[in-house]
């Protein structure tokens, strides 16, 4: 999904979900280097065509925003890092995300802990 993305088109995505409904202003001045308005623009052209951006007509011009729900675009991107990263195996992903405990808050490991117990409760209905 996102993934297949070239690396600029990619950037301007992730800039959407971030800031939201946005202008190609708003978008030139959120980028890692500067890129003119144009190459912008056709960038969210391609972007639309693909279905990744959506356009809508208002009092700034045209605003852009993401089409792709994002929960669904990180699903899709953790799958893929799973893939790639840990021979598709979740439980090697998630034992090094818990390997990352000392940067994780008691309140995050709580949530952790929260959603093992929900994913074995979904599991066994």
């Amino acid at each position: 999904m996102l993934s297949s993305l070239p690396p600029r088109e990619r950037e301007i995505v992730d800039i959407l979900y971030e800031r939201g409904a946005s202008t190609v202003a708003e978008i030139a001045s959120s980028l890692s280097d500067e890129l003119s308005g144009s190459a912008i623009r056709a960038m969210l052209k391609r972007l639309e065509g693909k279905g990744f951006v959506a356009r809508e007509a208002s009092e700034r011009g045209f605003l852009y925003a993401p089409s792709v729900e994002e929960k669904a675009a990180s699903k899709s991107a953790l799958g893929q890092v799973v893939r790639v990263f840990f021979n598709g195996s979740a439980t090697s992903a998630a034992a090094a995300l818990l390997g990352m405990q000392d940067k994780m808050s008691d309140r995050e490991l709580d949530e952790i802990e929260k959603l093992i117990a929900q994913a074995r409760d979904g599991r066994t209905k």
